[in-house]
Formats: structure tokens, C-alpha cells, sequence
């Protein structure tokens, strides 16, 4: 990793700096609190990991956390697993999220857009009277804190309303998106057994409906401990039988009742892409998703009262869950429901124009189609209150920053993000004070010690490492659901490094404490003892425009030996003739490294994923390994498991 000191793509304007909810903290946190005054945010994030208490307690009093019963000390054991975060404190995440509502009750709380890209306001004043009316129906439901309720929904203003009056009694959400399968459902939430079910009959993508009546019927006879089905007729069917209606749910006009809960009750459970065994069931909780979205989106995001903030994301991904907390900063969020490119590449820049998004996140993977697909935001729309893209899900590349920045605006802050649904927050990413620099992360977050270790636990600059984290952060998983004994737990993270997160990223930290992500450090490609993510590789071969999509996978022979073919989605009406072939490898040469030029380029007719949408690795290399399919994948979480039998008849011709 060059040590370089090249010059940045953005810097913020002095006005900017000033007026930043960061720097204002800062300020707060110097005379409050004994945070450093100079030394801008470095020095903050320093104190921050330095003094971990004394930032958290200062967080809470900064953005007016209500305890209901007053906490007895910050941090009642730091250990990992099983920190113990604000002992004693009693406090309700929906009561925060609905805060905005006391002073702002006629300013849209929700900009709700669909395939007509025709934004729906639901304002403060109505999303609390609807989940008022929904907590009181949950109540009379039978529903106590500690239950778990389900939703079988797209991102629409109904799945916000049942997440915020479930967390209001004190229960725990839980949802899956309307294009998971029934049994990638049912692994879910077989394994937390829900008593209330939100379902819609159907969802609308890219220009079509999609009837999803025999799933949720089947959903009603697998789940046995429903005591109720809650209809919610986005295609206009009838209810079927025994369900209850939306609409007679939350008609009433009730104030909400919040259920004063422990800090560290849980607010929800979050699923892994489960792409081997059933999905990990992640419990976090009211308490830490609190705070911890408070600090990322009110001092990292820089959201406030007058934003709007446009992720587009599903109900069956962690951004969903971050998005919906941009409530807590009395920001109005937009919900976009609908193919993310419809009816063409340039959609989402057409719904950041029509709601006037002031931060709008995205995918790598978008930009990078809109950049092929030569679409141009800034001619054809008008983006003037677009003051930062931000994009997660992969690494942005170095090409994304660039035409983001000569496409969008040139005074455009790029935020590109990492965490994970593990801590629901990034590790690293935006900070609105500090200049963005082509392919790298701004820093890491405030609170997190994150660090680039060695194999032995030692530190690394501007070196690859394991990603990892060397004090707890408050949305760290509470526990895993039927995981007992935290074993499952414990060796999701902590079986490396004992008693230090290890996240299972490569990453570098530079010495100007920016942060570069490789990619997944369980399918590292090692040549030689160099070492490359497979991000790198991706970034270099899909600016060629013969190719669709990639994948490389680095395979372990059992004579010591290593095999790394590279597998090529190409585009229509392209060939993998000796000319693309010695393109392909030539620009890995000599973008990236001779040793990770590949040992073969096989065509293949698609590129698996998760149903959240991430590149298929470590499955399809255990497959090349000779797993069989039901021992190297969990095919209920694949987007299309007939592409998977192509790596499978692979394997057993090669041996």
C-alpha cells in the first residue's frame, strides 16, 4: 500500500467544517467533558476510543437521550463478548424515533415513492397517531415485551408504523422482504417463533406485480405460534381468512404508550445472508441501536431536522433497520419501493430529485452500472440539494469516486461506508470535517478502535490486516437467538483474537487514518504470501465492458497446491475470444499484480448471490473444493440456485 500522500478529490469549505454537528459536539464535549478542542476530528476520535465512558455518556446527554430510570454507570463490563452497556437504565427507542413529532407534527416524517416515482408524504403527526393505534391493537393482541413480531414486507410507510409500535410495547422486530421464498423466510423466523405476522399480499417490481399469497399462506401454517395475520392489500386483494385488516389496526387516534424497557432489551433481530447453515438470528438491542444511531447518523451523516435521507434498500437488509433511525434525528426519510432501476439505470437519481434527498445511499454496484450505462445525474437531473452519495454493500472502486465526482458535482462529499448487519452501524466511513481521498474510506467511526492486525494480533499501517475491533460498541449483537451457550456467537468473531472482534474483512489503514476495504478476509485470494481481496480484482476486470459481472475464487489444493480461476458473466453479445482473454489478464497485471493474474477465465452463465445481494465466495469455493451443495450453502439463501449446479458439475469433471 503506497504511503503516498495524494492529493484529495473533495475537502470540505471552512463553513462546512463549522457548521458540522461534529464539530459543534466537539466543542460541547471539550467544556462538558474534557474532549480535546484542537486537533479536529482525530483528536476527538482518539478521546473517543481513549475514554470510551466518558464519550458515550456525553453522547447520550447530546443528542437528549431520555432515561426513564437513571443508569447506574456507563459501562458495567467491557468484556467481548457480553459488554454491559448503561446498567439500570430504562428508556424506548419508538419513543426517540417519534420525538419530532411533539414540535414538527405537519412536516412529513416519510416520503413514500413507488415504480411512479410520485413521492407520498405521511407526516410526524399521523405516524404517531398510526403507531399509537397499532401498539394499543398489539397490546390487546397478547402482545408482551420480549415478543416477537414479524414482517413479511417492502419498504413501505406500514413496515415503519409495525417496527415502531412493536418496539413501543417493548417487543421484537423482525422482517424478510417479499422476494425471499418461503423456506429463506422460514429458516428466519422458524428460529425466533413470532406471534404476529405482517403480511402483504403482493409487491410491484420493475413494472410487474408479483402475488405473494401462497407464500404468506404457507408462511401461516409453518409458524405455529402466530395469534394473529395482519393483511395489508398492497395488490387490493381481500384479507383471507382469519387475518385481521390494516386498516382497522391503526385507524384509531390513541397516543402511544412506550413501554419503559432495559437497556439492553432487544429492539430486533437481524438475519446473516446465511449463506452456509441456517442464517445467524442477531439480537441487538433498543439501548445500543439507540445510541449508536444516534452518533453514526446525527454526527457521521451529519442528519438533522431539515435532511432527507434516501437509502435505497429492502426490508431484508440491515439499511433498512439504519434508515428507518434516521427518524431519530427528526429527519425525514424517504421509503422507495420498487426495482432500483426502473424504468431505467437513472431511477434512483430521479427519486433523490423528486423528494430533494440531502443524503442519498446506494450501492457500489449502482453507481458502477450507471457509470456503464453512461448515465449522467447532473445533465438530466436536478440534484442541488444532493450534498452527499453515500454507497455500501462492496468497496466503491476508485472509478465510482471519480465519476460520481465529474458526474454528480465536483463539490460532492463521497461517503463510502463498512460495517455490517452484525453491528447494524459502519466501522468506517463518513465524517462530514475530513477530505475524501479516491477509493478510501473518510476514517473510522467514533467509538469504534478499529485496527488492521497481523496474523500474530500485531497492529498495521498501511499494511493489509484483519479487520478488527479492540473495544465494544453499544450495538454490538447482544446475543445470537437460540445460541445458549454463546458458543455460536463466540465463534463467529471472537475464536481469532480472543476477546477482540475480528470481523472477517481485509482491510488497510493508511497512516493518514483513512481506511481501504479489500474485501472478505475468508476468501482472500493468497498468492505467493501476497495477499488481495477480492473487491481489487472486481474493480479492474468490470471496467471492461464485455463484462457483466465477476467472480474470483482462490482454492486450496490438497497437494499444497493453488488453483484461482476467475469466472466471467459476460455481457450480450460479447465472446471470450483470445483478444477479451489477454485483455482480462493483461489488466490485472498490470493493475493489480502478476501473481493474482488467474490460472483460468471460465465464462459462466451468472454470477450467484445472496438475496441481499452480495457476490456467493466461500460457497462456491467449497463447492470447488468437492462439497456437496447441502453441505457448502444454505440454498434457501441464494438468489438462484441453478447457477450454483454450474460450479458444482465443474468440481466433479475437474476431479
Amino acid at each position: 500500500m503506497s504511503t503516498t500522500n495524494p492529493s484529495p478529490l473533495w475537502q470540505p469549505t471552512a463553513e462546512g467544517i463549522a457548521q458540522a454537528q461534529v464539530t459543534k459536539f466537539q466543542t460541547w464535549a471539550a467544556e462538558r467533558h474534557g474532549a480535546p478542542a484542537d486537533g479536529g476530528y482525530p483528536a476527538l476520535h482518539r478521546w473517543s476510543v481513549d475514554e470510551l465512558d466518558t464519550f458515550w455518556k456525553a453522547v447520550t446527554e447530546w443528542f437528549d437521550v431520555r432515561f426513564s430510570t437513571p443508569y447506574t454507570r456507563v459501562l458495567g463490563d467491557r468484556a467481548m463478548p457480553g459488554a454491559a452497556w448503561f446498567p439500570g437504565g430504562t428508556l424506548n427507542y419508538a419513543e426517540h424515533a417519534l420525538r419530532a413529532a411533539e414540535t414538527r407534527a405537519d412536516e412529513p416524517a416519510l416520503l413514500y415513492v413507488d415504480e411512479t416515482h410520485e413521492p407520498v408524504p405521511v407526516t410526524w403527526s399521523d405516524l404517531r397517531r398510526q403507531v399509537g393505534s397499532l401498539a394499543a391493537e398489539l397490546r390487546a393482541l397478547g402482545v408482551r415485551p420480549g415478543d416477537r413480531v414479524s414482517g413479511y414486507l417492502p419498504n413501505i410507510p406500514q413496515a415503519v408504523v409495525a417496527l415502531l409500535a412493536t418496539a413501543a410495547v417493548g417487543g421484537v422486530w423482525t422482517s424478510c422482504a417479499p422476494d425471499f421464498g418461503a423456506r429463506s423466510v422460514l429458516d428466519r423466523f422458524q428460529q425466533v417463533e413470532p406471534v404476529v405476522l405482517f403480511a402483504v399480499d403482493g409487491y410491484r417490481y420493475g413494472g410487474k406485480q408479483h402475488d405473494r399469497r401462497d407464500t404468506v399462506a404457507e408462511l401461516r401454517r409453518e409458524l405455529p405460534t402466530l395469534r394473529a395475520v395482519v393483511h395489508i392489500p398492497l395488490l387490493g386483494t381481500e384479507a383471507p381468512e382469519g387475518a385481521l385488516e390494516w386498516s382497522a389496526l391503526t385507524s384509531a387516534d390513541v397516543e402511544p404508550v412506550f413501554e419503559q424497557v432495559p437497556f439492553d432489551h432487544p429492539l430486533w433481530v437481524l438475519y446473516s445472508s446465511g449463506t452456509t447453515g441456517l442464517p445467524k438470528a442477531i439480537v441487538q438491542s433498543q439501548g445500543g441501536i439507540l445510541v449508536e444511531h444516534l452518533k453514526q447518523l446525527g454526527l457521521h451523516c451529519d442528519l438533522g431536522p431539515g435532511d432527507r435521507f434516501f437509502w435505497y434498500t429492502s426490508t431484508g437488509w440491515m439499511m433498512w433497520n439504519f434508515l428507518v433511525s434516521g427518524l431519530l434525528t427528526g429527519t425525514t426519510i424517504v421509503l422507495y419501493d420498487g426495482s432500483p432501476g426502473y424504468p431505467d439505470t437513472g431511477a434512483q437519481w430521479r427519486i433523490a430529485e423528486r423528494t430533494g434527498a440531502t443524503l442519498f445511499g446506494t450501492s457500489a454496484a449502482y453507481v458502477m452500472a450507471c457509470r456503464k450505462a453512461d448515465v449522467h445525474p447532473s445533465r438530466d437531473f436536478d440534484l442541488g440539494r444532493v450534498r452527499c452519495v453515500a454507497t455500501t454493500g462492496s468497496p466503491l472502486p476508485p472509478d465510482g469516486f471519480r465519476w460520481l465526482h465529474d458526474e454528480v458535482r465536483d463539490d460532492l462529499w463521497i461517503a463510502s461506508v463498512s460495517g455490517g448487519t452484525d453491528v447494524c452501524s459502519c466501522f468506517a466511513g463518513a465524517v462530514p470535517t475530513l477530505p475524501v481521498y479516491i477509493g478510501e474510506l473518510q476514517a473510522a467511526g467514533l467509538g469504534t478502535d478499529l485496527q488492521s492486525w497481523d496474523a500474530g494480533g500485531k497492529p498495521l499501517t498501511d499494511e493489509v490486516g484483519e479487520l478488527v475491533v479492540t473495544n465494544p460498541m453499544p450495538s454490538m449483537p447482544i446475543r445470537f437467538w437460540n445460541d445458549p451457550d454463546g458458543s455460536r456467537y463466540h465463534d463467529s468473531y471472537f475464536d481469532t483474537y480472543p476477546g477482540v472482534w475480528r470481523h472477517g474483512d481485509w482491510i488497510t489503514i493508511t497512516s493518514r487514518g483513512s481506511v481501504v476495504i479489500h474485501g472478505r478476509s475468508d476468501s482472500t485470494l493468497n498468492r505467493g504470501g501476497v495477499r488481495m481481496g477480492s473487491a481489487d480484482i472486481y474493480e479492474a476486470v468490470e471496467r471492461l465492458p464485455e463484462i457483466k459481472e465477476s467472480l474470483v475464487i482462490g482454492v486450496e489444493q490438497p497437494d499444497g497446491g493453488y488453483w484461482m480461476p476467475l469466472f466471467v458473466h459476460l455481457a450480450p453479445g460479447a465472446a471470450l475470444d483470445e483478444d477479451l482473454l489477454n485483455r482480462i489478464k493483461g489488466t490485472i497485471r498490470e493493475q493489480l499484480s502478476p501473481r493474482h493474474v488467474p490460472d483460468e477465465v471460465i465464462e459462466v452463465p451468472g454470477v450467484p448471490h445472496t438475496l441481499t445481494g452480495k457476490r456467493i465466495e466461500v460457497p462456491v469455493k467449497r463447492l470447488l473444493q468437492g462439497a456437496s451443495m447441502e453441505k457448502a450453502v444454505n440454498v434457501g439463501s441464494v438468489d438462484n440456485v441453478e447457477l450454483l449446479r454450474f460450479y458444482e458439475k465443474l468440481a466433479r469433471e475437474r476431479g
